[in-house]
């Protein structure tokens, strides 16, 4: 079990990213036009979403709605510009990635946003799969966290 790493951890009592109760994952494709993934993204409120392979589902890299909108405000990209032009791809070769599942500890959890347990730095978004990283589940913020422990009694 990881040392608490805030005031937070005492809080979690055990809960994990399934207590979260994060929404199923919303994918977009390299090839979707950048206007079609921000008017889903709008449309669930999310401020990330997948990019995956067309062919095999396989998880490219994300689409950070914000980083995205400010993209387009200084015309870096265009509405009319496909997804893969503006996604941040997942680096595969050299890099060991952090598996964030749905039994995942919170404590492990906030730990990964605040750069440590393999997150190599501050992240602001976990994708969770299955044990074997062959299905995205769901997506999780560090404001998600946040919330959960705002509305769990003391």
């Amino acid at each position: 079990m990881l040392q608490s790493t805030s005031s937070w951890a005492l809080k979690y009592r055990g809960a994990t990213v399934e207590d979260l109760d994060p929404p199923p994952a919303l994918s977009t494709k390299p090839t979707e036009l950048i206007s079609n993934a921000l008017m889903t993204s709008y449309e669930r409120e999310f401020t990330h979403l997948t990019v995956v392979s067309e062919d095999t589902r396989a998880l490219l890299g994300y689409l950070n709605i914000p980083r995205l909108k400010e993209m387009l405000k200084k015309g870096h990209v265009r509405e009319t510009d496909y997804v893969g032009e503006a996604m941040q791809k997942f680096q595969r070769s050299g890099k060991v990635y952090k598996v964030i599942t749905m039994d995942t500890p919170l404590e492990e959890l906030e730990a990964f946003f605040n750069g440590g347990v393999d997150g190599g730095g501050p992240q602001d978004f976990a994708v969770v799969t299955d044990e074997n990283r062959r299905f995205v589940l769901g997506v999780v913020t560090k404001a998600d966290l946040e919330e959960f422990v705002k509305r769990r009694p003391a």
